[in-house]
Protein backbone atom coordinates (compact mmCIF):
# COMPACT_ATOMS: atom_id res chain seq x y z
CA UNK A 1 0.00 0.00 0.00
CA UNK A 2 1.26 3.46 -1.09
CA UNK A 3 1.65 6.45 0.83
CA UNK A 4 -0.80 9.39 -0.43
CA UNK A 5 0.88 12.55 -1.30
CA UNK A 6 -1.15 15.74 -2.20
CA UNK A 7 -0.05 18.06 -5.50
CA UNK A 8 0.23 21.37 -5.08
CA UNK A 9 -2.73 21.87 -7.00
CA UNK A 10 -5.33 19.51 -4.97
CA UNK A 11 -4.60 21.76 -1.94
CA UNK A 12 -7.94 23.55 -1.52
CA UNK A 13 -7.61 26.23 0.60
CA UNK A 14 -10.29 28.52 2.77
CA UNK A 15 -10.88 31.75 3.97
CA UNK A 16 -11.47 31.64 8.02
CA UNK A 17 -12.25 35.13 10.32
CA UNK A 18 -11.63 34.43 13.91
CA UNK A 19 -13.07 37.20 16.64
CA UNK A 20 -10.83 37.82 19.23
CA UNK A 21 -13.37 39.37 21.49
CA UNK A 22 -12.53 38.26 25.32
CA UNK A 23 -10.66 35.17 23.49
CA UNK A 24 -7.37 34.43 25.68
CA UNK A 25 -4.67 35.03 23.74
CA UNK A 26 -2.97 31.59 24.23
CA UNK A 27 -5.80 29.34 23.43
CA UNK A 28 -6.69 31.43 20.10
CA UNK A 29 -2.97 31.39 19.03
CA UNK A 30 -2.67 27.67 19.45
CA UNK A 31 -6.43 27.01 17.53
CA UNK A 32 -4.94 29.37 14.74
CA UNK A 33 -2.05 27.66 14.59
CA UNK A 34 -3.40 24.45 13.79
CA UNK A 35 -5.86 25.52 11.30
CA UNK A 36 -2.84 27.68 9.49
CA UNK A 37 -0.46 24.61 9.40
CA UNK A 38 -3.43 22.17 8.29
CA UNK A 39 -3.18 19.52 11.09
CA UNK A 40 -7.60 20.07 10.35
CA UNK A 41 -7.49 18.87 7.09
CA UNK A 42 -7.69 15.24 6.33
CA UNK A 43 -5.37 15.21 3.95
CA UNK A 44 -2.60 16.67 6.35
CA UNK A 45 1.55 16.32 5.53
CA UNK A 46 3.68 17.12 8.24
CA UNK A 47 5.94 18.42 5.31
CA UNK A 48 3.51 20.49 3.10
CA UNK A 49 2.21 23.58 3.87
CA UNK A 50 -1.53 22.35 3.87
CA UNK A 51 -2.98 25.29 5.93
CA UNK A 52 -5.59 27.72 5.89
CA UNK A 53 -5.79 31.05 5.56
CA UNK A 54 -6.91 32.94 8.69
CA UNK A 55 -8.08 36.46 9.47
CA UNK A 56 -8.53 38.00 13.10
CA UNK A 57 -10.36 40.97 14.29
CA UNK A 58 -10.53 43.33 17.29
CA UNK A 59 -7.20 42.31 18.20
CA UNK A 60 -7.11 44.57 20.54
CA UNK A 61 -10.17 43.05 22.59
CA UNK A 62 -7.82 40.06 23.23
CA UNK A 63 -6.76 39.21 27.13
CA UNK A 64 -4.21 37.47 29.49
CA UNK A 65 -5.30 35.43 32.61
CA UNK A 66 -3.90 36.29 35.55
CA UNK A 67 -1.48 38.96 36.48
CA UNK A 68 0.47 38.66 33.08
CA UNK A 69 -1.07 41.44 31.49
CA UNK A 70 0.77 43.70 33.99
CA UNK A 71 4.26 41.46 34.12
CA UNK A 72 4.52 40.29 30.55
CA UNK A 73 7.62 42.17 28.82
CA UNK A 74 8.38 42.17 24.65
CA UNK A 75 11.84 42.23 23.74
CA UNK A 76 13.52 42.48 20.48
CA UNK A 77 17.41 43.14 19.49
CA UNK A 78 18.00 46.26 17.35
CA UNK A 79 21.28 44.74 16.45
CA UNK A 80 23.33 47.25 17.99
CA UNK A 81 25.20 47.23 20.97
CA UNK A 82 23.46 47.91 23.69
CA UNK A 83 20.29 47.87 21.40
CA UNK A 84 17.53 45.48 23.66
CA UNK A 85 14.24 47.32 23.59
CA UNK A 86 11.77 46.47 26.66
CA UNK A 87 8.03 47.10 25.77
CA UNK A 88 5.56 46.04 28.23
CA UNK A 89 2.07 44.35 27.17
CA UNK A 90 -0.47 46.76 28.09
CA UNK A 91 2.05 49.33 26.19
CA UNK A 92 2.29 47.31 23.24
CA UNK A 93 -1.92 46.91 22.93
CA UNK A 94 -2.10 50.36 23.02
CA UNK A 95 0.34 50.72 20.19
CA UNK A 96 0.08 47.52 18.09
CA UNK A 97 -2.09 44.79 19.16
CA UNK A 98 -1.78 42.86 15.85
CA UNK A 99 1.55 42.34 16.88
CA UNK A 100 0.52 40.38 20.39
CA UNK A 101 -1.57 37.97 18.21
CA UNK A 102 0.77 37.91 15.46
CA UNK A 103 3.74 36.85 17.62
CA UNK A 104 1.96 34.37 19.87
CA UNK A 105 0.88 32.40 17.00
CA UNK A 106 4.12 32.70 15.17
CA UNK A 107 5.56 31.37 18.28
CA UNK A 108 3.25 28.35 17.75
CA UNK A 109 4.65 27.40 14.47
CA UNK A 110 7.79 25.62 13.59
CA UNK A 111 10.45 27.68 13.05
CA UNK A 112 11.98 26.77 9.69
CA UNK A 113 11.20 28.02 6.08
CA UNK A 114 7.22 26.20 6.08
CA UNK A 115 6.73 27.78 9.50
CA UNK A 116 7.51 31.23 8.11
CA UNK A 117 5.54 30.22 4.58
CA UNK A 118 2.05 28.84 6.61
CA UNK A 119 2.15 32.44 8.86
CA UNK A 120 2.28 34.14 5.55
CA UNK A 121 -1.58 33.09 5.48
CA UNK A 122 -2.51 35.46 8.53
CA UNK A 123 -4.05 38.26 9.05
CA UNK A 124 -4.54 40.55 11.98
CA UNK A 125 -6.34 43.75 12.18
CA UNK A 126 -7.19 46.04 15.27
CA UNK A 127 -11.03 46.93 14.46
CA UNK A 128 -13.85 44.64 13.17
CA UNK A 129 -12.87 45.52 9.94
CA UNK A 130 -10.98 43.50 7.28
CA UNK A 131 -10.11 43.64 3.57
CA UNK A 132 -10.77 40.21 2.77
CA UNK A 133 -14.49 40.43 2.05
CA UNK A 134 -13.95 39.43 -1.55
CA UNK A 135 -12.68 35.65 -0.05
CA UNK A 136 -16.05 34.93 1.13
CA UNK A 137 -14.27 34.16 4.97
CA UNK A 138 -16.28 31.68 6.99
CA UNK A 139 -16.47 31.97 11.05
CA UNK A 140 -14.04 29.58 12.74
CA UNK A 141 -15.56 29.61 16.32
CA UNK A 142 -12.94 29.29 19.49
CA UNK A 143 -13.75 28.04 22.58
Amino acid sequence: MSTYIPSAHEIDRKWFVVDASGKTLGRLATEVASVLSGKRSPKYVPFIDMGDHVVIVNAEKVRLTGLKSQQKVYRRYTGFPGGLREESFVRLLERRPEKIVEEAVKGMLPKTKLGRKMATKLNVYRGDKHPHQAQKPQPLEIN
